[in-house]
């Protein structure tokens, strides 16, 4: 008896532990993402890159599914407008995302994109009524206060393109709680076909408007006289790597709990200081030090919550 439940306690331990590895392995690699999406906005527009981010998801897909013999027509059965308006949610906030990564430092736009958590409280509170205690709205005042002292409004040091990031926060938490409602609801497959199908449905109009109109000067090449083989190459790349890295993490929260990963997810802001400094030559001055650490802590207090939840 001892032996059996020692070797399921073992088993438990390993399967957090590779729970544990498998999240940072994605928040990896989404951290590297963000800085290839930094250098590729020197080459492209962000609308392009935000395009053949959702593209190539979906030429991934759709091989994947003709290999395992499945109709293309069975995938866009299976995509109901509440799984199109998730997949619209992703494509708007990596637009807002995309957009700020080109004019923001790394560390300074992935920290106030660690706001997210705190406004997916507010929103859950309001729209799925759930109850929030009072640790986690010291939480989402803390959290916010972080970002106030990382953007700085009002000062000469504010800059505008750090709304943009703030706007991508407040999207995905929305896509974050429809995907809590939709949880179960469809295959695998058929989540990241609608998430692919919905983002190149709804940025390629706007690409062709521009580049036929002239509108915005240069929102399909930024950079037309450029080399553009290795920028090229990365950006077809763009989609699979996301894609990667979300699989990663659904693998991770299948092993482990989101209480033990959800502090993990802070490892990202300090790999894109790091690719940051070496890549951009970037380096966050002490109020966005401040604003993390209140950020961090911020996101320990809901992680804690979530661990002890409230009694009702």
């Amino acid at each position: 008896m001892t032996s059996a439940a020692t070797r399921a306690g073992t088993a438990s331990s390993d399967n957090v532990l590779h729970g544990v590895l498998l999240m940072m392995c994605g928040l990896l690699i989404l951290s590297s993402t963000d800085g290839v999406v930094k250098y590729l906005s020197e080459f492209f527009s962000p609308l392009t890159v935000a395009f053949f981010r959702f593209a190539v998801q979906l030429v991934i897909i759709l091989a994947i599914a003709t290999f395992q013999k499945r109709s293309w027509l069975s995938l866009l059965k299976e995509t109901t407008l509440p799984l199109f308006c998730r997949g619209l949610l992703l494509a708007v906030g990596s637009v807002f995302i995309v957009f700020g990564l080109k004019y923001l430092p790394l560390t300074d736009a992935t920290a106030i994109f660690f706001v997210q958590p705190v406004i997916l409280v507010v929103l859950s509170s309001v729209f799925l009524k759930e109850r929030v205690g009072p640790k986690r709205w010291l939480a989402v005042l803390i959290g916010f206060a972080g970002v106030l002292v990382i953007m700085r409004p009002g000062t000469g040091v504010f800059q505008p393109a750090s709304l943009l990031v703030l706007a991508a926060a407040f999207t995905f938490a929305c896509y974050l709680m429809l995907t809590r409602k939709l949880s179960g609801q469809a295959s695998q497959l058929a989540i990241q076909f609608a998430t692919g199908f919905a983002g190149s449905l709804f940025i390629l109009p706007i690409i062709i408007y521009a580049w036929l109109t002239g509108f915005g000067g240069d929102l399909v090449i930024a950079n037309q006289e450029a080399n553009f083989t290795l920028p090229t190459i990365l950006l077809c790349c763009l989609g699979a790597t996301g894609l990667i890295a979300h699989v990663l993490l659904v693998k991770a929260f299948e092993r482990a709990p989101a209480s033990v990963l959800a502090p993990i997810n802070y490892v990202e802001i300090f790999s894109a200081t790091t690719i940051g400094y070496l890549v951009f030559n970037e380096i966050p001055d002490e109020f966005v030090w401040i604003g993390v650490g209140m950020l961090i802590c911020s996101g320990l207090i809901l992680a804690n919550a979530e661990r002890k939840p409230s009694p009702s």
